[in-house]
């Protein structure tokens, strides 16, 4: 991997990902941007003792544009994009409409492909590894922020989830706070650990489903399931089977076989609904130890966290979506129409041949 580093004519910074060595990576931003301004805020809820980023400027981000006007496609003569090379492999930059900026964050946009009628699962392997080595570095260099105290990979897909523009691409957002989610679990992990003299949770997860009847796919280095309590109709988790707290935890053998799992994965949730279905709708979530301290989770070191990754889809059937109603919403009690055990049942019958 080759990664050369820039900036666009609003400062804001762009890193080229490539596969050849010997890619020179020279253009410039020709357009006349002014250097971007953001309202980001970070305010704390006093009753449930979470977060809300207050981001008004996004009110006038760029909102499904024409093919032919794509943001994320290579510059290509007098159309100029957020990228001012005429091709690239991987592209990372600095998001112009951020929810998080500044003393409050950082969001970056990643973007898989040039080829902006792909989606990830057409993506080749080395391809698919060129992704997770700027996933990984972005976490590495992104954890070094002042401001950073959790970094997130994801991607949205589709417009059903909210997507606003049709190229392949995810984000990364790097939070100044533990987000709730991850909070959760740490919480769990203190409470199981101390509750057992010092077994860890999330091994005794992967080991209890690796023995059960949700397993999607396994590898030499990666297992994928069906959780047990699965919020979604369609939800698997990806674990490497060494535990590592982050993406800068995982060997190079796990590095080398995740592609092929992730893509096999990403196909199958293309076929869960059959032939001539749209392309199913997706979030794909990468779940990583804070960098911050750990202190308020008793005895949890950053090293007891496992990384993975949980795919999910809000399609519940042919035609329908699930929809997050009064329970989800309001309570934050999910009630989940597809038996856990049934999806892993239908993501295996859809294995590739």
């Amino acid at each position: 991997m080759k990664k050369t580093s820039t900036r666009l004519a609003d400062g804001r910074e762009l890193v080229y990902y490539d596969l050849r060595d010997d890619t020179v990576r020279d253009a410039v931003d020709r357009r006349p941007l002014e250097r971007t301004v953001t309202t980001s805020e970070v305010r704390r809820d006093p009753l449930l003792g979470d977060s809300v980023a207050v981001a008004s400027h996004r009110q006038g981000r760029t909102y499904h544009p024409p093919a032919d006007q794509c943001p994320l496609c290579p510059s290509d003569g007098e159309r100029l994009s957020e990228i001012p090379d005429s091709s690239y492999d991987v592209v990372v930059f600095e998001n112009r409409f951020p929810s998080l900026a500044g003393d409050s964050g950082r969001c970056e946009v990643v973007c898989f492909t040039s080829d902006h009628d792909a989606s990830f699962a057409d993506l080749g392997e080395d391809q698919a590894r060129l992704v997770l080595d700027a996933w990984t570095d972005r976490t590495s260099e992104l954890s070094h922020l002042a401001s950073v105290e959790q970094v997130f990979c994801f991607e949205n897909r589709g417009a059903e989830i909210g997507v606003t523009l049709g190229h392949p691409h995810g984000q990364i957002y790097a939070y100044p706070f533990t987000t709730p989610r991850t909070a959760l679990m740490l919480r769990s992990l203190a409470a199981h650990k101390d509750a057992t003299g010092g077994e860890n949770l999330f091994d005794a997860v992967l080991e209890e489903e690796l023995a059960g009847e949700r397993v999607v796919l396994e590898g030499e280095h990666w297992a994928a399931f069906v959780p047990y309590s699965a919020h979604w109709p369609y939800e698997v988790h990806l674990y490497p089977k060494r535990r590592v707290p982050d993406l800068l935890g995982l060997d190079e053998a796990a590095r080398t076989e995740f592609p092929k799992v992730y893509l096999e994965l990403l196909r199958r949730f293309d076929r869960i609904f059959g032939e001539g279905e749209p392309p199913t709708p997706y979030i794909a979530a990468w779940h990583q130890a804070p960098f911050g301290q750990l202190e308020e989770f008793d005895g949890v070191t950053r090293d007891d966290f496992a990384l993975h990754l949980e795919l999910f889809t809000i399609r519940r059937t042919s035609g329908k979506l699930k929809f997050l109603a009064g329970s989800e919403s309001g309570m934050g009690v999910f009630i989940n129409d597809v038996p856990p055990e049934r999806a892993a049942e239908r993501l295996r019958e859809v294995a590739s041949s």
